[in-house]
């Protein structure tokens, strides 16, 4: 039976975890992304269909093919950031459903109903977006998720000829802890949890 985190690993996880939009001038070690991926896939997704797919902008390059779909309060945090992660999900996921869920036909449970695949395409890549969080936490490194981004400028940028859609985008590196901002407030479990 699993143990609880000690207190040091739930702070580096939650207690003193921040959303990050400066960020240190320091690259990230190599092979880092790969175990930040091996460690995302093994979060739990419906049917193990894990429709996240992700793309590590790392170049100048790929940051000036993101640009222009970027809000203006998230320009700079993302020109400065590292790796900047486009969290997509594939719509053609079921495709994939014969390797990753063998025990039944599970993409015929998809491939009638499109919105079906579209809701759970949706909800679990952003599952996977909260587990790449996580996993980006465990292993030193700061994140700042975002919205405010045209997703069709995104999509069509660096999805044209994929059955991908962009869901959210992750900012990622050593976070500048020096221009945190206060931790804004939570509700509290009376106002937010029911029992039922």
């Amino acid at each position: 039976m699993p143990s609880p985190l000690d207190q040091h690993a739930l702070d580096q996880l939650f207690n003193d975890a921040r959303t990050h939009s400066y960020w240190q001038d320091k690259p990230l070690e190599e092979g880092i992304l790969e175990q930040l991926y091996a460690l995302t896939a093994l979060g739990p997704t419906s049917a193990n269909c894990s429709p996240g797919r992700f793309v590590f902008v790392t170049s100048q390059e790929g940051k000036e093919k993101l640009k222009p779909a970027l809000s203006s309060g998230n320009l700079e945090k993302t020109m400065t950031a590292p790796v900047t992660v486009i969290v997509a999900h594939d719509m053609a996921f079921y495709e994939q459903l014969p390797q990753l869920f063998p025990h039944a036909d599970a993409r015929s449970w998809f491939t009638g109903s499109p919105e079906l695949a579209r809701e759970t395409a949706f909800r679990n890549s952003s599952l996977e977006a909260g587990y790449l969080i996580l996993a980006a936490r465990a292993l030193g490194l700061d994140a700042g998720p975002m919205s405010g981004f045209d997703p069709s400028k995104i999509n069509e940028a660096f999805f044209a000829d994929s059955s991908w859609q962009v869901n959210m985008l992750i900012n990622l590196g050593y976070g500048n802890h020096e221009k945190l901002h206060p931790r804004l407030p939570r509700l509290p479990f009376e106002q937010a949890c029911k029992l039922a």
